[in-house]
Parts: C-alpha cells; structure tokens; sequence
C-alpha cells in the first residue's frame, strides 16, 4: 500500500475540523441541518469524534473533533486519532485547522493509515486518504512520512527476510534514491580494515557482518548518524528466554531511526554533510560465537571483558563511533534499541537521550512538544564510570550489579567518541506495544522528528 497525500479529486468529502470553543461557530457557518445532525450524534467537537453529515440535495460532509485546548495537554496527534474513526474514503480539509501544529497533526493522519501488508494477501482498500492541504508545507510532510514509511517496513519484517545483507539493501536504495555514495566493509575485511567487536558479535551468523557507510553531501556543518543495526538478537551464548526474543527482529531499530531521518533530511534538501553509519550484524550462537569471559580489542583501542554476549550491541556501537570521531564531524548522534533499563525507566513511550552539550539537551527537549515526539534527558553520570572499568581490561560491557544499565551503556559508548561534547545518545525502544492513533502495533520511530526540528541549533557550531 502507498502512503501519502491522496491525489485531488472532485468527489472528495469536504471535511471540517473543529474543538468544543470553535464548534458553535462552525455550525453556525454549517446551517441548522448539520447542526441538528450534530446533536443526533453527540457531535461536539470532543477529542477523537468523527462524523459524516449527511445534506439534503448536497453532497456529505465530514466533520473531526479535536477536543478542548485544555484537554490537550495529555495526547498528541489528535487530528489522527479523530481520521482514524472515519470510514474509507477521501477527504479534503477546508476549513484552517485549530490546533497549535497544523502540519505535525496532517503528519499524524498520514502516520496513522500505516499498514504492513507485505506478507498478506490482497487486502481491501480501507485507508482515509487525504488531499493535500492548502497553506502547510507538503514536502516536509512527506519526507518525513517517507523516512516513517521506510523504519516501519524495516523493523516490521522478520529476521528471516531482513538480515545485515537486506539492510544493505535498503541503504543502497536510499543512496541510489538521492544519489549519495554508499561503502560496506563486510567478512573478515572486518578484520583487516580494523573493526574487531562488529566482526566478533555477527561472526557466527550465516549471514556476514559488515559497516554499511553512506554519506552524501559536500558542504555546510558535518552530521553523522550511527545506528545499531542488530538485525536479530538471540543474546548469544548468554541466550535470551522466548519470551525476551519474541520481538528481537525489532534490535536493528536503531539502524532504522537513522535511515528514517536521513530520508527525511535528504528528502527536505537540508544543506549539510550527511554520514550514516549501521553496524549490521545478527547476534547468533554458533562454535565461533563470542563467549563471556572472552576480552575483545577495538577499533580505538581500548580492550573490552565481556560479562555478558547479550550486550553486544554496545560493542559493534563502539566500532562504527571510533570510525565516526576520526572524521571529526560537527556532531554525533548514536541510536539504539540499546537497553531494558531504559524502558524501566520512562516506559516504551518516551525516548531517553543523553547529550554532552547542555545546549543541545535544551534544543531537543524544547522540539520535542512541537515535534509530538517525546524524548527525555538522561546524565552522562560521570561518578558511574567506575562501574564499566572491570580489573582486567579497560572496559566491561556488562557491569554486574543491575543498577543503571542504560546510563552505564551511554557511559560505554561515549568512550569511544572523540569529542564526548559533539555527542548525543538515543536509547530507544522503536516499538508500539498496542495499536493507537498512530497505526497498529509494532514498528515506530522514536527521536528523529525532535532531531530534526532542532536540527539548525544542535549544528549551530
């Protein structure tokens, strides 16, 4: 199914929106037919209300409750949840939308007619379509949308039809889509090429491992995104229970944000030097799996004990961050399903993220409301990196003791960059747990929207 704006059509419902304080005034721009209609149906504009109204020798008319500015202050994405109860068809706004974000909330509808069909048969048609509204600019929703389309697709399909080699694909579709330039390292040029820890988790896998490397660009501030790119997670020797493994297809998340916000910055034309990094690996058992106990070098150097194989993707993580630092890029920004810690702490909903820079902590979490994405600062705590120093190597990728796993694993990662200042940490989940105004359950991005409309002051250098 394609997503997007519907093309205009003469026969598309008019559709009007409204909340509680600007309902009277509709109705009386609509006549006592609608309005009386209305009041058969409850129709007041309340949050997630939607109703077509019928006319005498007129054409239906559709209208989408919002709710009161007041009641607001708990959802986001309001116009979406109201679209989601109209019945297939196209609609076509005409009246100004009220509410604050008119263009995060057509974001919102497009979002929530997300469907993943590609292992069904031929389905029917029940998507709300929607033409393009006048006054909003439609080619930031829709690069946006494109880069949500493409994470959703990704963490949606199984590992047996998405390993490391299949998410090469889908970067070198990007790359082919905007003409970028595209590198993979891969095998045991791993080795050679001195990317050890990628090499040691994804060696066991049938399906090689490799550094998926796009760039494109050739001025204005250096971006460079990394992402966890884990494309099934079995724990390793340290084996997850199957009830932990359920939805592990999910573990290349991180890999999928970041490609989702690169389509969304190449698709805007956004002037600036764009690297994406995905150490794409499965984290398989096999006779040459990683083992713990087992002390592993890096790219940077630094000598790592493993305590547990099941926190592995910290460690392909360090690779491809030593390899960005060299590059000395205007800001890093890493992504990852990284750590159950992090859900323990702000649930599945919100996005922790750790920042060097004070400034740009205070940049994301004032584009966090307007992006209707939510994230959360969580401390680089610096009294915690004793917790990560083990006795007989440099760093230990799984600190015993269970306390402040995800603050610990940030700690780990920011080892490895070389300006811990220009660095910024996303430990996401990337999954929604039950359908919702947004579409049905699973796949999800989660930060790159408050990136990218904090984009300018977190590149303001």
């Amino acid at each position: 199914m394609k997503f997007g704006f519907a093309e205009n059509i003469d026969d598309a419902i008019e559709t009007y929106i409204c909340t509680p304080e600007t309902f009277e005034n509709l109705m009386a721009e609509m006549g006592e037919e609608v309005k009386n209609w209305c009041k058969l149906h409850f129709f007041s504009g309340n949050s997630a209300q939607a109703l077509l109204c019928s006319q005498t020798n007129k054409r239906p008319i559709a209208l989408l409750g919002c709710g009161s500015i007041n009641s607001r202050k708990s959802g986001r994405f309001f116009l979406a949840a109201a679209a989601k109860k109209l019945p297939a068809g196209c609609y076509k706004i005409v009246n100004e939308i009220p509410l604050q974000n008119p263009k995060l909330e057509v974001l919102g509808w497009l979002m929530s007619q997300y469907k993943f069909t590609k292992f069904k048969g031929q389905s029917k048609n029940s998507a709300v379509k929607l033409i393009k509204p006048d006054n909003l600019d439609t080619e930031w929703i829709e690069a946006v949308l494109a880069g949500e389309v493409l994470a959703r697709d990704l963490i949606n399909t199984p590992a047996n039809h998405l390993g490391p080699s299949e998410l090469e694909k889908a970067a070198e579709e990007l790359s082919a889509e905007f003409d970028a330039k595209l590198e993979v390292v891969s095998g045991d040029e791993l080795l050679d090429k001195n990317f050890p820890m990628i090499h040691a988790v994804g060696v066991a896998s049938a399906n090689t491992p490799r550094l998926i490397d796009l760039k494109i660009g050739s001025s204005g501030p250096k971006l460079t995104l990394v992402g966890k790119g884990v494309c099934f997670d079995t724990g390793g020797l340290n084996i997850k229970p199957g009830n932990s493994m359920g939805i592990m297809k999910k573990d290349m998340g991180g890999a999928a944000n970041v490609l989702a916000l690169a389509r969304a910055i190449m698709g805007i034309g956004i002037n600036i030097q764009l690297r994406v990094l995905i150490p794409a690996v499965e984290n398989s058992i096999a006779g040459d799996a990683f083992r713990p106990g087992d002390i592993l070098n890096s790219r940077k150097g630094l000598s790592v004990e493993i305590n547990n194989t099941d926190a592995e993707g910290r460690l392909v993580l360090a690779d491809a961050l030593s390899y960005a630092s060299e590059d000395d890029p205007d800001l890093i920004i890493s992504m990852a399903t990284l750590t159950g810690a992090a859900r323990v702490a702000l649930g599945a909903d919100i996005a922790p993220f750790y920042a060097g820079a004070d400034s740009d902590a205070v940049a994301l979490s004032k584009a966090s409301g307007p992006a209707m994405d939510p994230v959360w600062r969580m401390p680089f705590w610096d009294p915690y990196d004793k917790l990560i120093e083990p006795q007989i190597a440099d760093l230990d990728n799984a600190p015993s003791g269970g306390f402040a796993g995800s603050i610990t694993a940030a700690l780990f990662l920011r080892r490895f960059v070389n300006n811990p200042k220009k660095y910024i940490h996303f430990d996401i989940y990337s999954w929604q747990q039950n359908s919702s105004a947004l579409g049905p359950k699973g796949g999800i991005t989660q930060g790159p929207r408050a990136i990218l409309m904090a984009l300018d002051k977190l590149l303001s250098y």
